[in-house]
Formats: C-alpha cells, sequence, structure tokens
C-alpha cells in the first residue's frame, strides 16, 4: 500500500481542505441573522416602512433591502420590527442575578433596564457590575447611583443633615460611582434616609454626578397634596446643579389630587420652554406599589427599624404616630385603609393580596379607620411589607400618556415567578401601553409608543448605541404582532407573561424565538459617560 510519507502528505492536504471548506462555508453566510420582510419601527417616531435588518457581531448592519445569507433568518411579514425597550425605572439589584434571565422583562420586550432608581442602588456599582458580567443575563443593565444609598454610607439613618466631612464623602462616593460607570444620581426622597435630606444637600450631589455628564432622576418628595411643590423642587435642582432632570413615575395620588395632572404637567412644560432638560416617564396603571412605611410620619422612622420599635411601643409616640396616620388619610379623602393591599409581608406570606382592612378584620378588630391604623402599625412592627396603593384617577394617567417627553417605565424589579403578589406592572407595562393605549383606546399612535420605549430613554440617558434601527447600532430588537400584543397580568392574578412579543434579540442573540424564552444570556453593562 502507500508508503508513511504518502499517508501523512494525504492526510496533511486533507485536513488543509477542510478548513479551506469551513472558511468557504462560513465566509458564504454574509450575517449572523437577518430579519426579512418586517414593518420597521426605527424609534425615531416617524411611520413604519417594509424592510430587512441584517446583523453580524452584535451590530446592526444594514437596514432596508438585505441580500445575501445568514445563520438564522426570521420572516418578520405582517409583524413590527422594533428596538428593544429601555425600561428607565427599575429595582433589579435584589432578582437579577438569582433569575439572571429576567423573563418577566423579556417577555414585555425590554432589552435594556435602568436600575438604582428612588434613592437605592448597589452600595458599589462596580461590584454589581461585576456580579452581572460573571453570571451573565439577558438584559442590558445600566444603574444610577441611589442617593439614600450614599446617605446611609455617609451619616447612617439619622435625621440630621450632614457635617462638612460627611457631605465630602457623599461627594465622593458619588462621584466614585459615575466613575464606574453610572449614568446618574437617583434620590427617593419620601424614604429613609433621604427624606431627611434638605435640597443644598441634594443640589451638592447633584452637581458630582453632573461633572460626569449624569442624570439627576428623583422620586420627589411628594406625589400628594405637596405634589407641586415637590415638582418644582425637582426642577430647581436640576437648575442649580446645571443636570438633566428625569422625574420618577409621575403621578397625582389620593383622590384629593384626582385632576391636578394638567397643573402639574404645566411645570415640567414650562421649564422646558424656559430651557431646562426636564422630562418623566409613567406606569400606564391606576395603582402605586412601595413599602408600607409611607403610611407612618417620617419622624417615626428616624433611625430604622429598631428606633421605630420603641417608639411604637411607647404611648405618648405610639398616639402621635396614630393621629399623624389619620390626618394623612384625611387629607387625601379616603375614609380608610381598603386602598392599600399587600403584595409581600415575608412574616406571614397568607396576607399577600389582602387590603388593610380585610388584615384588620382577620385580626378580630372592628371596621374603624383608627384600628386599621393600629393594623399597619402591627404590620411594621413585624418588619413592613411592600404595598399596592389604589390611588389614582384613570383620566390623570391618560392625560400624562399624551405628552411627548414622558418614557415608560414598569418600577419593577427581576420578579421570582410566583412569590407574593406584586404590581402587575412588573409583567406587563410595555405590553399594556401598546395592547390599551395604543390599540384599544387609541391614546397615543403606534410609533410615538415607541419612540418613548427607544430613542428618547437612550437619549436620556446616554445609552449612544441603542434605541434606534440604524446601521452601528446595537442589535436590541422586538418582533411583535401590533394585532394581539397584550398584558395578560393582574391584580388577582399578577404572575403572567405578556403575549404577541414574538422575538426578542439581545446584542444581536435571539433571546425570545417563536414567543419561547431560549435561556440565551446575551445582556452587557451599559456604562455611563464618566466611565474610566
Amino acid at each position: 500500500m502507500f508508503s508513511t510519507p504518502f499517508r501523512r502528505t494525504f492526510w496533511c492536504y486533507a485536513f488543509t481542505l477542510s478548513l479551506a471548506l469551513v472558511s468557504l462555508i462560513s465566509k458564504a453566510q454574509d450575517y449572523d441573522l437577518v430579519i426579512r420582510n418586517g414593518r420597521i419601527i426605527d424609534g425615531t417616531g416617524n411611520s413604519w416602512f417594509r424592510g430587512d435588518i441584517a446583523v453580524l457581531n452584535g451590530k446592526i448592519v444594514t437596514v432596508g433591502k438585505v441580500s445575501g445569507t445568514a445563520r438564522k433568518i426570521l420572516d418578520a411579514k405582517d409583524l413590527i420590527v422594533a428596538p428593544g425597550f429601555i425600561d428607565v425605572h427599575g429595582h433589579v439589584e435584589n432578582g437579577i442575578l438569582s433569575n439572571p434571565t429576567s423573563d418577566n422583562y423579556i417577555y414585555d420586550g425590554v432589552t435594556s433596564v435602568v436600575t438604582g432608581n428612588c434613592g437605592g442602588s448597589a452600595d458599589t456599582l462596580s461590584v454589581f457590575f461585576h456580579a452581572i458580567d460573571s453570571v451573565k443575563v439577558s438584559i442590558n443593565v445600566a444603574s444610577l447611583v441611589g442617593h439614600n444609598t450614599v446617605r446611609k454610607l455617609g451619616i447612617g439613618l439619622s435625621n440630621r443633615a450632614p457635617t462638612d466631612d460627611e457631605l465630602k464623602k457623599m461627594d465622593r462616593l458619588v462621584a466614585e460611582a459615575m466613575e464606574q460607570g453610572a449614568v446618574g444620581l437617583s434620590t427617593g426622597l419620601i424614604y429613609l434616609p433621604g427624606m431627611y435630606a434638605k435640597t443644598d444637600e441634594v443640589v451638592a450631589l447633584a452637581k458630582a454626578a453632573g461633572r460626569y455628564g449624569g442624570v439627576y432622576a428623583s422620586h420627589i418628595r411628594n406625589e400628594e397634596n405637596g405634589v407641586v411643590d415637590a415638582i418644582n423642587e425637582a426642577i430647581n435642582i436640576g437648575k442649580e446643579a446645571c443636570i438633566p432632570v428625569e422625574i420618577s413615575h409621575f403621578k397625582v395620588s389620593g383622590r384629593a389630587n384626582w385632576g391636578r395632572s394638567t397643573q402639574t404637567l404645566a411645570l415640567i412644560e414650562k421649564a422646558r420652554i424656559e430651557g431646562y432638560d426636564v422630562t418623566i416617564d409613567q406606569y400606564p396603571y391606576t395603582a402605586s406599589s412601595t413599602n408600607l412605611g409611607i403610611r407612618l410620619p417620617d419622624w417615626a422612622l428616624s433611625g430604622g427599624q429598631d428606633s421605630l420599635k420603641i417608639r411604637i411601643n411607647d404611648p405618648i409616640q405610639h398616639k402621635m404616630i396614630v393621629k399623624e396616620m389619620l390626618e394623612q388619610l384625611k387629607k387625601f379623602k379616603y375614609k380608610d385603609y381598603s386602598f392599600a393591599v399587600v403584595a409581600m409581608h415575608a412574616a406571614d406570606t397568607t396576607l399577600n393580596g389582602k387590603s388593610i382592612s380585610e388584615i384588620n378584620l382577620l385580626k378580630g378588630r372592628k371596621s374603624r379607620v383608627n384600628e386599621e391604623a393600629e393594623t399597619v402599625l402591627d404590620l411594621m412592627i413585624a418588619g413592613g411589607a411592600q404595598m399596592v396603593y389604589h390611588s389614582m384617577s384613570e383620566e390623570d394617567v391618560k392625560y400624562f400618556m399624551h405628552y411627548p417627553f414622558n418614557m415608560i417605565g414598569a418600577d419593577g424589579g427581576v420578579i421570582e415567578t410566583g412569590k407574593g403578589m406584586p404590581h402587575p406592572r412588573g409583567y406587563g407595562t410595555n405590553a399594556r401601553v401598546l395592547g390599551k393605549y395604543v390599540r384599544e383606546e387609541k391614546v397615543v399612535p403606534l410609533e410615538e409608543a415607541v419612540r418613548r420605549m427607544t430613542s428618547l430613554p437612550a437619549q436620556k440617558f446616554h445609552l449612544t448605541d441603542r434605541g434606534l434601527l440604524l446601521s452601528g447600532k446595537a442589535a436590541d430588537m422586538v418582533i411583535f404582532d401590533e394585532h394581539t400584543v397584550a398584558d395578560k397580568a393582574t391584580f388577582e392574578k399578577p404572575h403572567q407573561f405578556s403575549e404577541g412579543f414574538r422575538y426578542v434579540i439581545v446584542n444581536g442573540a435571539v433571546v425570545v424565538d417563536e414567543g419561547k424564552h431560549t435561556g440565551t444570556r446575551s445582556g452587557q453593562i451599559l456604562y455611563g459617560p464618566g466611565k474610566k
């Protein structure tokens, strides 16, 4: 037979030929992904047009007519192709590492989330970002640095102004976070300990974020009777700190304030006319969700849980707390606490989904508002609760939704499916906008709604490679049926994914394929302009 040298030469040529064939086949695939025949809404607000999109190495290469082949081809005939939705108001710190596929966001068309809102962020963003990179996640994540977090690290939970040295420390913490990649500073001025901060403190820290090109995003000091003063405070912080302002989950809460949307939105319009970069975001529901502690006077919360228990157990202070709680209800024109529903009470999960009024009766108390206040204090002593508050009007929600400089943010987190009774916004925010307010009620045109979910938030938070379907941009996309897209989550049955999103693509990888999550974790950290 053949000699050894011949065999060696033969196999060498065969191996070389196989490599050449693999290379040829690889080169024959011009793109990683091609989407064909879609009705493209590019994120600018312009009308849709029919075309193809080609993706290579996680980037959009061509939008229009695409020739050539691809490793994967999606037929988007009769479907809308849009940029991936950017949720500007998230709280994913506590859930994303244990639930990295982020199903509730992905099934709602969200490809990027801005977290660290309402003054609460990871203590050290570089550590948080490293953890996300380590586990790999399905969505892109950007983060603000939280004022409450910084204040807690700087001076604790005390009800006092910082010393000069403490303010310098907080300034340094904000600067460090911006250099680690934060997109701006957030405040939660109704939460501990941010509620104790004076305006000048916030201005000083907003200036620190502004030096790095950041945004000031605020859960304002009051969204109820004092909402006008609180909006003006946020706008003035932006003016004094020379920083763009984003007012979070814009609303008017409490029956006493229903109909004030024309008054509050006028403040935003006036600021923009005067040349200040002020925008808002909104979730499309008449109920909010936050902690139970906001029903108590601010002074009662100073020092944290141990101090609160001492005050509640002190007869004189207990009486003062209840008195102020009932005064608050009266101001908001509520006769009882039936509007307040427990979403999650860790000490007794059987209470999840029940209102304070219902829990009060379960405790054997009479249906009186002062006794319901006692039930609130019982829950607070047991560790508090995450709540859903039915406190807004549909007319105000619609009025805000008409506003062109209003983005969409769920104010949710990465949810463990089946746990608790969370606000349905955590599952269905974007689908609800597209189904209810675009298709059914025609409050907003489809192209405009997409702009609010994509290019507007990308511009606001300096996510320069997202939000538009243009050559060179990151390939974050959603492909959906405008006729069937709908939210399924309700207050009674919140753990239900949205429907109608056929494909979701994150950084060029298909994460939802034919309506099913593939398990792909192609998300990235989205760094702010100050990243070093």
